[in-house]
C-alpha cells in the first residue's frame, strides 16, 4: 500500500494546470517574444482539457500561442523540464500538441525566427471590410491611441483565414464557446484595431471582434442576434466593449429591415455592458424624459424605443428603470417606494409563474408530491429572494449611473 501512495504522489507531480500553463501573447516587436510581462493566461481551459483543466505527464509545461498583433499569424511551442514517459515506462502523457492542433488552423510555425519574420510582413497587413466608427482612447503611457471598428465578411480576400485563427480566443475566454460556420453569409463580423507606429509606419492590432447573425422575421424583416464577443485580455476595462457595442447597434439601427437587437444565451457581464449602451441611446428620446419617467413605463417609450433604436420592450423596460433611478430622489421614502415598488411588479413575474403552477399542482398531484413543490416555492422565502433580486438589481443600475456620469 505504502508503494501505491508513494508511486501516486510521484505521479502527482506530473499534474500541470493547464491555464497556467497556456501561454498567450499579441506580438508587435521581435522583443515582445521573450517578454514575460506581455504574456496573457485563459480563463478556461476545459473545453480542450476536461474539466479539471489538468494535462498529465509533464514537469514545467509551458504551451505557448504567440499572435502577430494584426493578421494574427501564429507561433506554437510545448515545452518542459520532463516526461513522465522517462521515468515510468507503463505510463502516458497526455498528448497536449495534438490537442492543441485540433482547434488552431493550419499555418502556424513551431519555429521561433520564422515567426520574427512573419512580423516583418505586419506592415501589409490592414483592417478588413469597411470602416465605421473611430475613435481614440488616452493612455498615460502612450499619449491619445486610434481604434478604428470594421465590419467584415467572408467575402472580404483573406478573410476567412484570419477569422480561424481570431476564433481560437474564444476556447479561452468563454466559457460556452463554439466555432462557427463562417460560410453561412448570414454572419455578420465587427472587428475592432488599434492604429499604431512601428518605424514610421502605422501598423494595426487585433482587439477584439463580434460575430452577429442576422435570423429571418417573418414577412420582411431580419433580427440580429449577437452570438460571440471578446475583446481580448490585453485591452479589456478601456471602454472597447462600450464603443464596439455601440457602433454595431447604429450600424443596425440604419436598416429598415431590421426589426430588433438581441443576444446569443448573454452572460451577466454582456447584460450589464448593453445596459449602459441602449442607456446612453436612449437618454435623449423625449418618450424618456426626466419630467415623464415618474409617470411609468409608457407604450410611447417601448414604440419610440423600438421605431427608433430597434430595442425589444423587454430591453427598453431596463433602459426605463434606469433612468427612472437616476431621476428619483431615494432619499425621500414616498418615491423610493414608488421606484421600489415599480421595480418589484416586474420581477415579481417568475414568482406568479409559479403560483399558477402551483394552482395547477394542487389539482393533479398526490399529498405528499404537492408538499414538495410547496417547500420550493415557500411564500416567506420568495419575498426574501424578491427583495434581494432587487437590491442586486439597484447595485447593478448605480454602477451604470456612476458610469454615465463620469463620461458625461
Amino acid at each position: 500500500m505504502a508503494d501505491v501512495n508513494t508511486m501516486e504522489k510521484k505521479l502527482a507531480e506530473y499534474k500541470c494546470d493547464t491555464n497556467e500553463a497556456i501561454s498567450l501573447k499579441l506580438v508587435r516587436f521581435p522583443e515582445d517574444v521573450d517578454d514575460d510581462s506581455t504574456a496573457f493566461h485563459p480563463e478556461y481551459s476545459h473545453q480542450v482539457f476536461g474539466d479539471d483543466e489538468v494535462a498529465f505527464g509533464y514537469k514545467g509545461l509551458q504551451i505557448q500561442l504567440f499572435y502577430a498583433a494584426g493578421n494574427l499569424s501564429t507561433l506554437f511551442k510545448v515545452k518542459y523540464t520532463s516526461k513522465v514517459t522517462e521515468t515510468f515506462d507503463c505510463v502516458e502523457a497526455d498528448d497536449v500538441e495534438g490537442k492543441i492542433r485540433e482547434i488552431i488552423p493550419a499555418g502556424f510555425t513551431c519555429n521561433t525566427d520564422d515567426f520574427i519574420s512573419l512580423l516583418e510582413k505586419e506592415a501589409n497587413f490592414k483592417p478588413f471590410g469597411t470602416l465605421l466608427h473611430t475613435y481614440t482612447v488616452h493612455s498615460e503611457e502612450a499619449g491619445e491611441l486610434t481604434y478604428q471598428i470594421h465590419k467584415a465578411d467572408v467575402t472580404c480576400p483573406g478573410f476567412r483565414e484570419y477569422h480561424e485563427r481570431l476564433q481560437t480566443f474564444l476556447m479561452w475566454f468563454i466559457e460556452t464557446a463554439s466555432f462557427i460556420d463562417a460560410d453561412d453569409d448570414r454572419w455578420d463580423f465587427f472587428l475592432v484595431f488599434e492604429k499604431y507606429n512601428k518605424d514610421g509606419e502605422t501598423l494595426y492590432a487585433t482587439v477584439g471582434y463580434m460575430t452577429v447573425y442576422n435570423y429571418y422575421v417573418y414577412p420582411d424583416k431580419t433580427r440580429p442576434r449577437v452570438s460571440q464577443m471578446l475583446i481580448l485580455p490585453p485591452f479589456q476595462g478601456e471602454g472597447h466593449g462600450a464603443q464596439l457595442l455601440e457602433a454595431v447597434h447604429r450600424f443596425y439601427c440604419s436598416l429598415p429591415k431590421v426589426q430588433d437587437i438581441t443576444a446569443e444565451d448573454p452572460s451577466e457581464n454582456y447584460v450589464k455592458l448593453r445596459d449602459y449602451v441602449l442607456v446612453k441611446l436612449c437618454q435623449g428620446l423625449p418618450s424618456f424624459a426626466a419630467d415623464k419617467l415618474h409617470l411609468g413605463f409608457s407604450a410611447d417609450m417601448i414604440k419610440e424605443a423600438q421605431d427608433k433604436l430597434k430595442i425589444n420592450k423587454k430591453h427598453a423596460r431596463r433602459v426605463y428603470e434606469i433612468l427612472r433611478l437616476r431621476a428619483t430622489d431615494m432619499s425621500d421614502e414616498d418615491k423610493a417606494r414608488e421606484y421600489r415598488l415599480e421595480v418589484k411588479k416586474r420581477l415579481f413575474g417568475p414568482y406568479r409563474k409559479n403560483q399558477r403552477e402551483l394552482a395547477k399542482m394542487r389539482k393533479c398531484l398526490r399529498p405528499e408530491e404537492l408538499v414538495s413543490h410547496m417547500s420550493q416555492m415557500d411564500t416567506q422565502t420568495q419575498h426574501e429572494e424578491l427583495e434581494k433580486s432587487y437590491q442586486d438589481v439597484v447595485e447593478d443600475y448605480r454602477r451604470i449611473i456612476e458610469r454615465l456620469a463620469s463620461q458625461a
